[in-house]
């Protein structure tokens, strides 16, 4: 089950509300995505902790072979 662009946003929106996100979908299956997730929480936190925190708010959606999600290339950090 693959998952949009829409969904995506919605979820790291949720997690991060005040975040600048841009998503683009890499080969326009609903499974592989690039995300940029800018945000202030992420001041301070190394990339590990940052990308722990986005998949955290991604809420089990790459999870484990029946994730709707199969693959994220992702950018995070604090804004400039």
């Amino acid at each position: 089950m693959a998952i949009t662009v829409e969904e995506l946003e919605t979820l790291l929106k949720e997690g991060f509300p005040n975040a600048r996100v841009t998503i683009t979908d890499l080969a326009g299956d609903g499974n592989h995505y690039a995300a940029e997730v800018i945000d202030e929480s992420f001041r301070g936190l190394n990339r590990v902790q940052q990308q722990r925190a986005v998949y955290a708010a991604l809420k089990g959606k790459m999870d484990g072979s029946h994730g709707e999600l199969h693959a994220l290339a992702l950018t995070t950090k604090a804004p400039d």
